[in-house]
């Protein structure tokens, strides 16, 4: 029967490994436009100010804020009209005093001008003049140069994993190409005599790949690259192999093994053949998942995962994927899980010593948010997949009792 190592909890279990790594891969330069989830390798700055020049943020008249002081609907302030000033054009006037400039949301100000009125605010009363009936105060529906950001501050610190909102910033200040981190090739080997490719009709006793494919998800969803290796029967000889070419190709390797004994003794002893320090940790205090590895080989994070779906999702969420995120060089700093409290709907029985990751289902009854504990053995995918989170229940705990508040971590 296999022995374990002294258990190490998840935290410290990774925190050992990061321990072994050098840091995050080299960067590369990419176009922005294609940089959506990619880790920036550099801090970015802003080469301008922006907005670069002063713009309305309404339609109406640009004005001297001073001219509308004490402007009433019943007694209006006069002023001529200088001018209109058109879209993506720099006036050609600027402002004197009792004068006032049409212009549109984005437009840019005249000189002198420090406010804007919004246009229901007046009236035109002659062909060159209008008439205000609220004072505006210096500042008001305008956008002053720098008001976004100033020209030499940085904007997106080295670290972040670029969003939407971050790529329309970088477009919005000119910054066409950025550094990143290369995406981590994570090589996928999946073993088990019992294993056979999804199309196959199996036979008693057979099952279908599922780990190259739900881990190979979960990478891409991480940022890193899967690569799968197919399915390894649980031979030494042929592990070995796919290991040694896995461990060369790839910047980290992931071998789910096969759910016998016999199988994770060969994941151990090919993880330790491949170089040193070889197994670190083998066995965390998590359940489902504990007959975990966690290694280093060339310089290189390896993962020997249970053969069992659920935990070897439930693993790699907890470890691959932030093993990713360093590689990546993500800070996780700025990195937010989505995490949301409910009320258990059933008891969660768990056994002090390990920690526990439960399925759930969240619903909304009467405006109030629950918690379904989704029971099964850690074979059955469909437990994940009738799920929307976990609940973890702390190595220390008995577990939770129906009606307690308990955080729910959404996949």
């Amino acid at each position: 029967m296999t022995e374990f190592f002294t258990l190490e909890s998840p935290n410290q279990a990774l925190q050992t490994l990061k321990d072994q790594l050098t840091g995050p891969l080299e960067s590369e330069a990419i176009p922005s436009a294609e940089a959506l989830n990619r880790t920036l390798s550099t801090n970015i700055t802003s080469p301008s100010d922006l907005p670069a020049f002063p713009r309305s943020t309404m339609d109406g008249y640009a004005v001297r804020a001073e001219d509308t002081y004490g402007a009433t609907p019943n007694m209006p302030a006069y002023l001529s009209l200088a001018g209109e000033i058109h879209m993506g054009t720099t006036p050609s006037f600027k402002l004197e005093e009792a004068q006032a400039a049409l212009i549109h949301t984005g437009g840019m100000l005249p000189e002198n001008a420090d406010a804007v009125i919004m246009i229901e605010n007046t009236q035109t009363s002659r062909e060159d003049e209008i008439e205000i009936f609220n004072p505006v105060s210096v500042g008001e529906n305008i956008l002053n140069v720098g008001e976004d950001v100033t020209k030499g501050s940085e904007v997106i610190p080295s670290g972040s994993i670029l969003r939407p909102q971050d790529i329309g910033a970088l477009m919005a200040l000119g910054i066409t190409s950025v550094h990143v981190t290369k995406c981590p090739v994570v090589g996928l080997i999946s073993t088990g005599d019992e294993v056979v490719h999804p199309d196959s009709n199996i036979t008693t006793g057979q099952v279908r790949d599922i780990n190259s494919y739900s881990l190979s998800a979960l990478v891409q969803s991480a940022g890193g690259i899967p690569k799968r290796y197919g399915i390894i029967k649980d031979d030494f000889e042929a592990v070995q192999e796919a290991a040694e070419i896995g461990s060369d190709e790839c910047d980290i390797l992931v071998i789910a093994a096969g759910s016998s004994v016999s199988a994770r003794d060969i994941t151990a002893d090919v993880i330790n053949n491949l170089g040193e320090p070889g197994v670190l940790i083998h066995g965390i205090t998590v359940k489902p998942g504990k007959p975990t590895i966690l290694a280093v080989a060339k310089n290189k994070p390896i993962f020997g995962l249970p053969g069992n779906p659920v935990s070897a999702m439930v693993v790699a969420r907890l470890l691959l994927v932030p093993t990713i995120k360093f590689l990546s060089g993500a800070n996780f700093d700025n990195q937010v899980s989505t995490v949301i409290s409910a009320e258990l709907t059933h008891n969660i029985p768990s056994m002090a010593g390990r920690e526990d990751h439960v399925p759930v289902l969240i619903k909304t009854i009467d405006g109030k948010i629950l918690a379904e504990p989704v029971f099964g053995k850690s074979n059955l995918i469909f437990t994940l997949v009738r799920s929307t989170g976990s609940v973890i229940v702390p190595i220390n705990s008995n577990g939770f009792i129906q009606g307690s508040k308990v955080q729910v971590h959404l996949y």
